[in-house]
């Protein structure tokens, strides 16, 4: 609560004079009779007189109050803000090839980028994202939602596929998440498509996956994940051959306007989602509104009430003559 005209309020310094006054030389203003002493009165009758004037004095005090605090306008403030965010859908795609258990990220690749994965969701604050996993077919982990806790516990349950649909399909994995995002009334559509190899399944080539990303204003983010040695190792299966087509990666993000990162270990990776975060940020257009709700007849109304009350009871009940 604020006051419009709060200069009013000094008015209050009076109230001091007014009790000072009262106390001193009011009571002495009072009587209509001057008595030489008080002995001809009973104490029942000086103390209904004490009682009478008091009550009037403070019914003064009371209505003067309520005046002063009414001509200072109090009202109540209510803050009132109109946020409008721009808010990108984001579709993550990630490779669950077997070779993402390669160890060159520790403690390998898939874990590495489920990590990484999970910070990225939780710093997108009010967008819609989704997941799509891929291997040598691609599948919907989770359409787009903006409930962060379900998203990051269905990154936690991401597993590399069975050896029955192992591959690298990466353009069928643009064209499911396209399919996904080509509804979307968002003015923004992302796609950060993570992989450690080259396409080698799937009926759409990447190539022709990205022009239709484009058609669609879906922007192509595309990370090349795993060590530049010839070969990595996988616990359990020996050595294998990296192949990450980064080339195939480059032509992908430059195709739909978007950028190629290459990360080589996991602090890489980190840098890379920071720098997507950044390059991806909702416009935030805030307006602050202001509404008064005026109170001064909360403080006015009693005023004159009380004034009525004051000159009935002044006039009839203590019979008091002006």
């Amino acid at each position: 609560m604020d006051f419009q005209h709060p200069w009013f309020l000094l008015l209050l310094a009076i109230f001091p004079l007014l009790l000072i006054y009262y106390r001193r030389y009011g009571q002495k203003q009072e009587a209509t009779i001057i008595f030489s002493s008080e002995i001809f009165f009973s104490d029942n009758i000086k103390y209904r007189g004490k009682l009478r004037y008091r009550s009037l004095r403070l019914l003064q005090l009371l209505i003067l109050l309520l005046l002063i605090l009414a001509l200072a306008r109090p009202r109540k403030v209510d803050k009132l803000r109109e946020t409008k965010i721009n808010v990108i859908d984001i579709l993550l795609v990630l490779d669950i090839s077997s070779s993402m258990l390669a160890d060159d990220f520790q403690p390998n690749r898939l874990e590495v980028v489920k990590t990484t994965a999970k910070q990225f969701i939780s710093s997108r604050n009010g967008d819609r994202m989704g997941l799509v996993v891929f291997a040598g077919q691609s599948f919907i982990q989770c359409p787009l939602t903006i409930d962060v806790d379900v998203l990051n516990n269905l990154v936690d349950e991401i597993a590399v596929a069975d050896r029955e649909y192992d591959g690298t399909a990466i353009g069928m994995a643009i064209a499911n998440a396209t399919n996904r995002l080509r509804d979307s009334d968002s003015k923004s559509r992302i796609m950060i498509l993570l992989s450690d190899g080259s396409n080698n399944a799937g009926e759409i080539d990447p190539s022709t996956a990205a022009t239709i990303a484009k058609k669609f204003d879906i922007k192509i983010y595309t990370i090349a994940a795993g060590t530049d040695q010839s070969f990595s190792r996988i616990p359990g299966r020996g050595l294998i051959r990296n192949e990450i087509d980064t080339k195939t990666l480059k032509e992908i993000a430059s195709e739909t306007g978007g950028k190629f990162f290459r990360a080589t270990d996991k602090d890489a990776l980190i840098e890379i989602y920071k720098e997507i975060d950044k390059l991806e940020r909702s416009e935030i257009k805030v307006k602050d509104y202001t509404k008064y709700q005026e109170l001064y007849a909360w403080f006015l109304i009693p005023a004159i009430f009380i004034g009525f009350f004051y000159m009935i009871i002044k006039k009839y009940l203590f019979r008091v003559k002006t």
